[in-house]
């Protein structure tokens, strides 16, 4: 009767033959590499996108006729002598310009103030309808109002126009904080204005006083 053959010992596992442990993490690293990338990706084209809308809002093209577009706002008409209307992408947006206050002329809770009239005249004389300007904003946007806080430049000459307002003693300083990027100049040219005795510090003796 033939002999069975003697059991062989089990084989021994080499260096290569052993699992590595690490083999199977790679793909577990890979993975979270990847979604990490793609995280990052996501993040950067939402704040492109943000700063990209921004922009559009502010530089956006408005329609100026049938056949001609425009990259630049375009004045609409003059409100009074601190607010005006600008097309801005198709429509049309109420702007406060920042930093100074004109007399009133068109507030039903007072009463027609001195130089109110002239000064939105020159604002008119300075942004007639079809005017190019150029919107900055400051750290609002809007006031409670939903009108625009800008401060604006005509786009032929780069005229600051609130600054013009405030130097030909049209406008008072008025700062609406945290907007407060222009105030040390305007308020320099309304010391000026006063200091010179042009327009309501010379007509009026000051702002506020009734027509």
């Amino acid at each position: 009767m033939p002999t069975a053959p003697p059991p062989q010992p089990p084989p021994r596992l080499t260096a290569a033959s052993r699992p590595d442990p690490r083999r199977n993490s790679r793909p577990r690293v890979r993975g979270r590499t990847a979604l990490a990338v793609v995280l990052a990706l996501v993040v950067a084209m939402g704040a492109a996108l943000y700063l990209f809308i921004t922009a559009m809002r502010w530089d956006a093209s408005p329609d100026t006729g049938p056949t001609t577009r425009t990259l630049t706002p375009v004045v609409r008409k003059v409100v009074d002598g601190d607010t005006i209307v600008v097309r801005v992408r198709g429509t049309d947006e109420k702007v406060r310009l920042l930093g100074i206050d004109t007399p009133e002329t068109k507030d039903p809770r007072k009463p027609v103030q001195c130089f109110g009239k002239e000064a939105s005249a020159h604002t008119a004389e300075l942004l007639p309808p079809g005017t190019e300007v150029r919107l900055v904003r400051d750290v609002e946007e809007r006031d409670r109002y939903d009108r625009l806080l800008a401060y604006v430049y005509r786009a032929t000459d780069g005229l600051f126009v609130n600054l013009e307002l405030a130097r030909g003693g049209y406008a008072d300083l008025l700062t609406y904080p945290p907007n407060v990027a222009h105030t040390a100049e305007l308020q320099g040219a309304v010391a000026e204005a006063r200091r010179e005795q042009r327009g309501l510090w010379q007509a009026c003796g000051g702002p506020g006083r009734p027509a």
